[in-house]
């Protein structure tokens, strides 16, 4: 009688009018239930979610099945591959008993197929370049990359506006560089003119941090051309939404440029993309895998950066969720905008694990049919609880589910494939070029050159008035010299100069009251 009451409120909870997704089959008792399908509406995706779960449970594969239905609908998506298994969603998977057995239990068909992938990557390997430049960053977040205090945070926006001002573009690392050494020397007295005085223990402080981030890897992600976001939202000839999977396996040891980074693409498509409200499918949705990179050591400016967006970038028609191993690892203030919650196994080795694991269940929906607590160190591989949002923003009952199995390959590209995939990439070729425009840093070494130059010659002007000055002195001098010569050779002039010489001493001789 339980499992036919269960079954009677899963199916009226999980069956919607709209279009939705099928994520896998219900279970009761650990069983499932036999084509008693678990759904998520496409209206209600942009509400945000969380995939989470202990290590080797199947969240990754969860995440597979997420792409794969949405591109199937006709929505696209960005995957961030940490680990590097994602990539095969470019290729059909293969059949085999256990496959089978969960397309059966779930009362579905099993058509393996590859799906619409485009590799992207930071750095530049086996992937399509992403790049932005150091002015499209900003002050703003590149004080947060750099995790400047607000003094320092200062300066930098100043400095920024003095390059707008005086027409230097930064695009990349080198340019930021060159742009504070000027600042430091030549320029310095232009920028005390125009905003005041500016502290050079700062600068050198920002310059050191630079260098720094530099070491990560980030004079590879800065530059030209800048990716555009609007080539996230491809749809192709079969309306199949392209999956952009960026392969960021070089990026689990550089969490400060991960991190940032992600914010500065997550910004930018919010101030892209038009307001779109409450559409009947989202228009992106964004898979930040292994999250925790995201929020560990970030700057309480950082986080609350990330929570403005979660909360604004819904209307634009976007959806973000986050994988991670422990919901613990997100932010409670995040947490708490998440509409779908997808939560694999979790192990509890210690007390202290027992006891997060009980505050965790205190988070889903409560339930007559399980012992949440209990059961989330019970689920199998491949199983996972799940709680929604339905079609009025409700919060959909939690249900213990077996996940439908990928369509694509569950494994890696081999790199023959690609190889295969970049050459018919349509991005490849548009990103994957160095543009050399004119920069900052060319514009101040002319401007440098320009003024020593100017120094130099001017230098010589005054030499060259200098010896001059001396010459006509000289000649003057001279002049005066021979005609006192010429007088001294006259003996009437000799005579004439005695006698005066004679008198005068008299004269005064004769004032003091001396007698000759």
């Amino acid at each position: 009688m339980l499992q036919q009451h269960f079954i009677e409120d899963i199916s009226k909870a999980y069956d919607f009018e709209g279009k939705s997704i099928v994520l896998g089959g219900a279970m009761f008792n650990n069983a499932p239930i036999n084509n008693l399908q678990i759904k998520i509406p496409l209206k209600t995706i942009n509400r945000h979610g969380l995939i989470s779960g202990a290590t080797g449970t199947g969240k990754t594969k969860s995440l597979q099945v997420f792409t794969e239905q949405l591109s199937l609908a006709g929505v696209p998506s960005v995957v961030m591959d940490i680990k590097g298994d994602l990539s095969g969603l470019a290729q059909p998977g293969q059949s085999n008993k256990h496959i089978v057995f969960r397309n059966n239990a779930i009362g579905l068909k099993y058509q393996p197929q590859g799906f619409p992938v485009e590799l992207l990557s930071l750095l530049g390997k086996n992937g399509t370049q992403m790049r932005a430049t150091i002015s499209e960053f900003g002050p703003i977040l590149l004080s947060k990359m750099l995790d400047l205090n607000n003094t320092q945070s200062g300066i930098l926006a100043v400095l920024f506006k003095y390059s707008d001002d005086h027409n230097l573009p930064l695009i990349n690392i080198e340019d930021l560089k060159d742009f504070l050494k000027y600042v430091l020397n030549e320029g310095k007295e232009s920028v005390k003119k125009e905003y005041g005085y500016l502290s050079s223990a700062s600068i050198n402080t920002i310059i050191r941090k630079i260098i720094a981030l530099e070491q990560q890897g980030a004079n590879h992600f800065f530059g030209e051309p800048s990716f555009d976001v609007n080539d996230f939202l491809h749809v192709n000839k079969n309306k199949e939404g392209r999956v952009s999977v960026m392969r960021l396996m070089d990026m689990q040891d550089k969490p400060s440029l991960f991190s940032t980074f992600m914010l500065c693409l997550l910004t930018e498509i919010y101030s892209t993309l038009p307001e779109v409200g409450d559409l009947e499918k989202p228009k992106l949705v964004f898979f930040i895998d292994e999250a925790h990179l995201i929020f560990k050591n970030a700057s309480t400016a950082l986080l609350d950066q990330i929570e403005v967006i979660i909360k604004l970038i819904r209307s634009k028609g976007v959806g973000i969720y986050f994988i991670t191993q422990n919901p613990s690892d997100i932010p409670e203030d995040v947490l708490g905008q998440l509409g779908l919650k997808i939560q694999h196994a979790l192990r509890a080795f210690t007390a202290k694990d027992r006891k997060q694991i009980k505050q965790l269940a205190q988070n889903f929906p409560e339930s007559s049919y399980y012992n949440i607590s209990s059961l989330l160190t019970e689920l199998g591989l491949g199983e996972a609880f799940i709680t929604g949002l339905n079609e009025k923003g409700i919060p959909t009952p939690l249900v213990h589910t077996l996940m439908r199995p990928p369509l694509s390959r569950m494994d890696v590209l081999s790199q023959k494939e690609i190889k295969e995939c970049l050459d018919n990439s349509i991005l490849y070729s548009k990103y994957n070029q160095d543009l050399n425009s004119e920069s900052a840093s060319e514009i101040l070494k002319e401007n440098i050159k320009e003024a020593q130059q100017k120094n130099h010659e001017n230098e010589r002007l005054q030499q060259e008035m200098k010896k001059a000055g001396q010459k006509r002195k000289k000649t003057t001098t001279k002049k005066e010299e021979s005609f006192f010569e010429e007088m001294s050779k006259n003996t009437m002039v000799r005579q004439v100069g005695r006698t005066i010489f004679r008198e005068l001493t008299r004269g005064l001789l004769g004032v003091l009251g001396i007698k000759k």
